[in-house]
């Protein structure tokens, strides 16, 4: 019962992050033709690129955001549980990209997959290129 209610709960998971590609794909879409010909192709190579993530580089971000995670709970353990002097504010936490938020959700989706896999010997060691893309 245990399994199916996992497997069950994933196939919505993926459901989910599926409907999110559909609607991030249109918003690409929609907004590509407003751009310059040089960003056209800039943004439609970064599209080709993250269309062909693989598994071990999808368990690295996996790995650095449980460790962020973790350190997280340690900063947040660490607070005084007194008020703080008036002037004083508390340790904030690192902002959070849209960017980040988006490849986390696409990250959790599929963190059962991967940790299966990690048993099963394949190792996470990734090769991360850098994508020499320069802004304006």
């Amino acid at each position: 019962m245990q399994y199916y209610e996992m497997s069950y709960g994933l196939n919505i998971e993926m459901h989910k992050q599926a409907e999110i590609v559909k609607r991030l794909n249109g918003i690409c879409a929609q907004v590509l033709p407003y751009l310059s010909q040089e960003h056209q192709q800039q943004v439609l190579g970064a599209i080709e690129r993250a269309k062909q993530v693989t598994a071990p580089e999808l368990n690295s971000i996996i790995r650095q955001q449980l460790q962020a995670h973790q350190l997280s709970q340690l900063q947040a353990l660490a607070l005084p549980l007194t008020p703080l002097p008036v002037g004083l504010q508390p340790p904030s936490l690192p902002a959070v990209s849209a960017g980040t938020g988006l490849l986390s959700l696409s990250a959790l989706g599929s963190q059962a997959h991967l940790s299966k896999e990690d048993k099963n010997g394949h190792d996470g060691d990734t090769h991360q290129e850098d994508d020499g893309e320069k802004s304006d």
